[in-house]
């Protein structure tokens, strides 16, 4: 049903002229995600009533999907009065639940709410028609992220989604690795439990996602505690482009990670002196982008400092990469475009 409904969303947005492959995707994810968040706040309350205690909803009613999106009767078929369509649902989500969405946005917080404001900051609705988008609506609305089945399938055809916008020209390629040298590289690097997995640049977040599939292999021998430490102080990542930010916040969301640690920043204009030792982590997995554009200065001097794991981005050559290597407190995997290098001399675990 779920593959069904998504080749449905696609001759959709085809039709409605929303763009090629890359918009497709950007279009899809925003509309997932909010129906996603509907999802996550029934759970939240239906948990919070079960103990007792009264749940507090992240969105306003008349912007909950229930109302706006899908307003359903009570036996719980579309309500086709209350539904908006054409101009009206277009009108309403231009200029209404975009910039409302957008308000959530806080600097340095990665809490759900700040993920809504990071994803509608820049986002634009490119569905041309509030008909088609009306249709799109009611085909998301079947779809449920409320078991670990449902979302094991959603996430598997949501990768298939990506691996087509790494194919479809343009620039998709760049936010794309492909998923068996993600998995070679991630099993070369071994993480362990406890220990903080960064990306930098990291895409539709494949890397951090294949991580999470490694540590999770044996999911129900991990206690609550460690799934804890899995959800919250595992995962963490940039990336500068908004459509792939989105699609990686979405494509983590789907593999079973509530509030990606997902940051919307362009790793290499940080200034490294401002770095703190709370700011360190344990591995970094990481494809680095094509270029190395609106690098600081003050990064090219302090590359060769232990300060941060973001230096290992910034190397055109094995040459480089060595010498970095050697200097470096943990141990790394690199993949570049061109060679990986899984024998260079790290320095092993305590």
């Amino acid at each position: 049903m779920f593959e069904q409904a998504l080749k449905n969303i696609d001759d959709i947005l085809r039709a409605d002229n929303a763009g090629s492959a890359l918009d497709y995707i950007e279009q899809t994810s925003w509309i997932l995600f909010l129906k996603y968040l509907d999802d996550l706040e029934k759970d939240k309350e239906k948990s919070a009533r079960l103990a007792g205690k009264k749940y507090k909803y992240i969105l306003s009613p008349e912007f909950r999907w229930q109302v706006w999106a899908c307003p359903k009767t009570a036996d719980g078929k579309i309500d086709h009065h209350k539904a908006m369509d054409g101009d009206d649902l277009k009108d309403f989500v231009n200029n209404k639940l975009f910039p409302y969405l957008k308000k959530f946005r806080v600097e340095d917080s990665n809490t759900i709410e700040n993920k809504i404001g990071e994803i509608f900051h820049e986002l634009k609705n490119k569905i041309q028609s509030g008909y088609s988008l009306r249709n799109i609506l009611d085909i998301v609305d079947k779809l449920h992220f409320q078991t670990n089945e449902e979302k094991h399938e959603l996430s598997h055809l949501y990768e298939s989604k990506i691996q087509n916008m790494g194919n479809a020209g343009r620039d998709g390629g760049q936010y794309y690795t492909p998923r068996p040298l993600i998995k070679t590289i991630v099993k070369v690097v071994d993480p362990n439990l406890g220990e903080t997995i960064y990306d930098g640049a990291c895409g539709s977040a494949g890397f951090l996602v294949e991580a999470f599939n490694y540590l999770t292999e044996q999911r129900e021998k991990l206690s609550s505690k460690e799934w804890d430490v899995l959800q919250t102080k595992t995962f963490f990542g940039k990336e500068k482009i908004t459509l792939p930010y989105i699609i990686g916040v979405m494509n983590m969301i789907l593999h079973g990670i509530e509030t990606p640690n997902i940051k919307h920043k362009n790793t290499l204009s940080e200034n490294l002196a401002d770095i703190q030792e709370k700011d360190r982590y344990d591995l970094v997995i990481a494809n680095p982008p094509f270029c190395f554009c609106n690098i600081s200065s003050k990064f090219s001097k302090l590359v060769g400092e232990r300060v941060l794991l973001l230096k290992i981005l910034f190397f055109p050559t094995p040459t480089t990469l060595q010498s970095v290597c050697e200097n470096c407190f943990w141990k790394i995997a690199i993949c570049t475009r061109f060679w990986i290098c899984p024998e260079a001399p790290f320095k092993a675990r305590e």
